[in-house]
């Protein structure tokens, strides 16, 4: 139901949308930044005047040399116009680049702003792999486009009509040769851009992929390993990745293309205007320092070429991932309204804590009903654990409880207060949740422990440690608390216990359990289960498990069966009135224990008796 490939997106396919749309989406990294980028836009355009300035200076220095006139005017405007393109030049790169940086923070910044609030269902049908590469690789694929390129593309413009004009001034005719020239190279440059577009898009997409299916590969390598499958899987990556160079293959080919007709045309022309304008010197119609000044300026338009054909290709890159990474900006968030919410004494102890109202949930609009109509109420203290086959809606109950999915119809309350008036944050504040598979984050075990509650003392710390049976193992290791948690220094089981621990440390209202003891030795299960206890004592405990061992000790067991309440009692009314109960107790050979059989030590007289298998 969380499968990647039922999402429906763009990302296989390139967008049609009309070039104004992408554009804006685009301007949309820029708006912050404008004022930066206008400086940028008036250093270039001052660089670009210098620039058209010098061929004249320079034929001022020829026809006066052939006038026999002093050069100390000429040179020193030289002088003055090398200097001011050099100051004027420093500062657009810095002002550019340090605007190109902050585009990047902005939208690095925005996308992990928005991955941390978005809410679960739509975060979790992309695959982190994916939403890695959209904050890396196509946020440095922005960096260009939305900074320098948009500037070149004002610049170089200004740059060819500007050169263009002083050709003009100087001689129409050679001006018609270049402009021809120019014209036929545009037409064909704007031909070959639409599928340079293209393909860059593509090639990005297949990294997006690639990304996304290695890093779920990398998650579960031991399972590849010991599936033989190293081979098959990591060809199934390299196909994106060479869907990726295929496509990468084809833009640069077409980028080639359109570079070469770009300096090919301009070259041509070069040819042109020297052919043409010594048969002009040798008529009389123009002198040698008008050839030459016109002969700069056809070798200047080089630059606004390059300039406009570099921009254009670096900007269909960033409007490709500026449009990606909009899409993944688009996730829905979480509401973040907050109403002041008491824990409140009113209700009386007798009142429940949580209650679930004719709760249905889907997790896709149309999809099968996960819970269907269900109430369930969990008092204040006490352990309520919730059992059933594989799909039952076990784990579903969990994620309405943490509001990681909302219900379709009936109403979850906190309290007495309907959840639709809370925030995710101050539901989630009264719970602690221990996951089936204990992720940790990165960082050392004292970081895990206290990583809700940091303000904890090393007091409370050791004793958690003692409670889940880890003191030894923390004491044991060289660096202690500060070793870094991973899967070489802790086992599954000791982590598991390191996020049970984290639990207890936060004193929560309410102790979600989901498998936490899937990992465990019998010895430490009998542990955690006293720990269980302990904590059912001082508040609410929540519990999922398919290894009834853990939850036969419950205060009241939920049996689901697809979706709905089956059965609901303590261990010993179940195992006498249902039948299901009785299956899923024989399947897992679980013995019956009387009550109080067990002791504080977690270790309890089996009974004579076992439910046989129905």
């Amino acid at each position: 139901m969380n499968d990647p490939s039922s999402v429906p997106d763009s990302r296989s396919s390139p967008s049609h949308e009309p070039r104004f749309a992408q554009l804006r989406v685009l301007w949309s990294f820029v708006r912050p930044h404008r004022r930066k980028l206008l400086l940028g836009l008036v250093l270039a355009l001052l660089g670009s005047a210098l620039e058209l300035a010098n061929p004249m200076v320079i034929k001022l220095v020829l026809d006066t040399v052939s006038d026999a006139g002093s050069l100390a005017m000429p040179v020193t405007i030289l002088l003055c116009l090398f200097v001011s393109g050099m100051v004027f030049g420093l500062w657009h790169w810095i002002v550019l680049g340090t605007v190109a940086e902050k585009v990047v923070l902005d939208a690095r910044t925005s996308l992990v702003r928005r991955y941390f609030r978005a809410a679960m269902q739509p975060l979790s049908k992309r695959p982190s792999g994916e939403l890695v590469t959209r904050a890396t690789s196509d946020t440095v694929l922005l960096r260009e486009a939305a900074s320098s390129s948009v500037i070149s593309l004002v610049n170089g413009g200004v740059l060819l009509v500007g050169t263009l004009i002083m050709m003009g001034v100087l001689d129409l005719v050679l001006l018609a040769v270049t402009a021809s020239a120019v014209a036929i190279v545009t037409v064909l440059f704007l031909t070959l851009m639409p599928a340079l577009a293209k393909a860059q898009e593509r090639a990005q997409n297949s990294l997006g992929l690639m990304g996304g299916v290695l890093d779920g590969s990398l998650r579960a390598i031991r399972t590849v390993k010991v599936s033989r499958a190293e081979e098959r899987l990591g060809d199934q990556i390299l196909g994106h990745a060479q869907d990726a160079a295929a496509y990468g293959i084809r833009s640069v080919r077409r980028e080639a293309v359109a570079w070469t007709i770009a300096f090919g045309g301009i070259q041509l022309s070069i040819i042109a205007i020297l052919g043409l304008g010594a048969l002009r010197v040798a008529s009389g119609e123009i002198a040698v320092s008008t050839l030459v000044a016109f002969l700069l300026y056809a070798f200047t338009l080089m630059t606004p070429v390059m300039e406009l054909s570099q921009s254009v290709t670096t900007l269909q890159s960033g409007i490709a991932a500026a449009k990606r990474i909009r899409e993944v900006e688009a996730l829905p968030l979480e509401p973040t309204a907050e109403r002041p919410l008491a824990r409140s004494a009113e209700n009386g102890h007798g009142s429940p804590l949580l209650e679930l109202r004719g709760v249905t949930a889907r997790y896709a609009p149309g999809a099968e009903a996960a819970l269907e109509e269900v109430d369930i109420t969990v008092p204040r203290h006490g352990h309520t654990a919730i059992v059933g086959p594989s799909g039952a809606g076990k784990t579903t109950v969990l994620s309405l409880l943490l509001r990681f999915l909302e219900p379709e119809h009936g109403e979850l309350l906190l309290e007495g207060r309907p959840y639709r008036e809370l925030s995710p944050r101050q539901v989630r504040a009264r719970f602690a949740y221990v996951e089936q598979d204990t992720p940790v984050v990165p960082g050392t075990i004292r970081d895990n422990l206290l990583f809700t509650r940091p303000e904890v003392g090393e007091d409370e710390l050791r004793r958690v440690l003692d409670e889940v049976r880890l003191a030894d193992k923390v004491a044991s290791l060289e660096q202690g608390l500060d070793t870094p948690l991973d899967s070489n220094s802790f086992s599954g089981g000791q982590r598991q216990r390191v996020a049970l621990a984290r639990a207890l440390l936060g004193s929560p209202d309410v102790l979600l359990l989901d498998e936490a003891t899937s990992q465990v030795d019998a010895i430490t299960e009998a542990a955690i289960t006293e720990s269980v206890r302990r904590q059912a004592d001082r508040g609410a405990v929540v519990t999922i498990a398919h290894r009834l061992s853990t939850v036969i000790r419950a205060d009241r067991i939920l049996l689901l069966e697809d979706g709905r309440i089956r059965a609901q009692g303590t261990h010993r009314e179940l195992l006498e009135r249902d039948a299901l109960y009785r299956e899923l107790v024989a399947a897992l050979h679980i013995a019956q224990i009387e009550e109080g059989g067990l002791d504080r030590s977690g270790h309890g007289d089996e009974v004579a008796a076992e439910a046989a298998p129905s």
